[in-house]
């Protein structure tokens, strides 16, 4: 089973009365962390749009995939909020599970199996989709529609996402004991944006 790609050294916190690694259960939070990759965000978060990456948080963890070109696991650990190269925007609630932490992170461990650095693709397979399917499996409810919108609208071939290069590293060898570079990130040609900003629909949280 190829393990999660890199893993932070911060320290873990309990919350909601979950157990320790031990085993048992425990209610725990669940989180949807939102970064803006561009500035251009500011203008268009008014509109129900945006270029985002989210990650998933439970346990005191945050999870979250992006692209290398290996076909190993492109599933990562940061800290919470905190993803290296992005800029954290805001937290949304999904629900909670009875996961202990151990049993949470077997299941990310089983899941990123389908999430290859090499399979990324903005449009069918990306970050949000990523989380989309975390909060599904485990909430019954997809992430707000509008997290994942503008990539399925305009983005296409336009824009590739990689990972930072700590992250990157992890993946062939002994994992980094903490995230701390902001070199690489989601990039993307923001050029073609202007024009359809202007005729951009009001903001949704329904999912599209």
């Amino acid at each position: 089973m190829p393990s999660i790609v890199a893993k932070s050294s911060c320290p873990k916190t309990l919350i909601d009365g979950d157990v320790n690694d031990n085993g048992g259960s425990g209610k725990t939070h669940i989180y949807l962390n939102i970064y803006d990759i561009s500035p251009v965000n500011n203008y268009l978060y008014c509109f129900g749009l945006g270029i985002f990456h989210s990650g998933i948080e439970a346990h005191g963890t945050e999870y979250g995939f992006g692209a290398h070109e290996f076909s190993m696991s492109g599933v990562f650990e940061v800290e919470p909020k905190s993803c290296p190269g992005f800029s954290f925007r805001r937290a949304v609630w999904l629900g909670t599970t009875n996961m202990s932490r151990s049993e949470f992170r077997l299941f990310m461990e089983d899941l990123s199996e389908k999430y290859y650095g090499d399979t990324y693709h903005l449009i069918a397979k990306n970050c949000n989709h990523f989380t989309d399917e975390v909060s599904k499996q485990l909430t019954g409810k997809w992430i707000p529609g509008w997290v994942n919108r503008l990539a399925k609208l305009v983005l296409g071939s336009c824009c590739s996402c990689i990972l930072p290069q700590t992250i990157r590293a992890g993946t062939l060898g002994e994992l980094p004991p903490r995230l701390s570079s902001s070199d690489g990130s989601d990039i993307f040609d923001l050029s073609s944006l202007d024009e359809f900003v202007e005729d951009a629909s009001p903001f949704k949280e329904t999912k599209q």
